[in-house]
């Protein structure tokens, strides 16, 4: 919530033109939104990366509250990215600078700050149950509608 609450006012702060003062330019506005995130996002994992081992390749830059390598719910494989979180915004940038584009277990990886997922995103909040969903797909009592004469 502090996130959205300090993009808002950079924005107000941007759109403000008084004479005295310049507006904030596009690209101070992003460096602050940058420097507030002590998340990072860790992408082109090797399939061999575990928690542990994600979170020991990034330790040297600070504290680490959180790694986690995101995984596959059915088979337990890697996706081959995952997230790193540092207890302060200066540990998360001295690693992004450092670790982007470096190699680990035998990959170079991307390192990058992480991003909000938005709500109804590729998976979708489509209003609805489909597979119980009286009549609608994946119903097992037949299709509804159309009814044999």
């Amino acid at each position: 919530m502090a996130f959205y609450n300090r993009v808002g006012s950079l924005l107000r702060q941007s759109s403000k033109i008084n004479s005295s003062t310049a507006p904030v330019p596009v690209s101070s506005m992003l460096s602050s939104i940058r420097c507030m995130s002590s998340k990072l996002f860790v992408g082109g994992l090797s399939y061999g990366t575990d928690d542990n081992s994600l979170k020991e390749a990034f330790s040297g830059f600070g504290e680490v509250v959180e790694a986690r390598v995101i995984t596959d719910r059915e088979s337990g494989r890697s996706k081959g990215f995952g997230f790193v979180s540092f207890s302060s915004t200066e540990s998360a940038s001295s690693a992004l600078s450092a670790m982007d584009g470096q190699a680990l277990q035998g990959r170079n990886i991307r390192v990058s700050y992480a991003q909000e997922r938005e709500r109804g995103g590729p998976r979708g909040n489509f209003g609805g149950n489909f597979r119980n969903s009286g009549g609608n797909f994946g119903n097992s009592g037949g299709f509804r509608g159309y009814e044999d004469a």
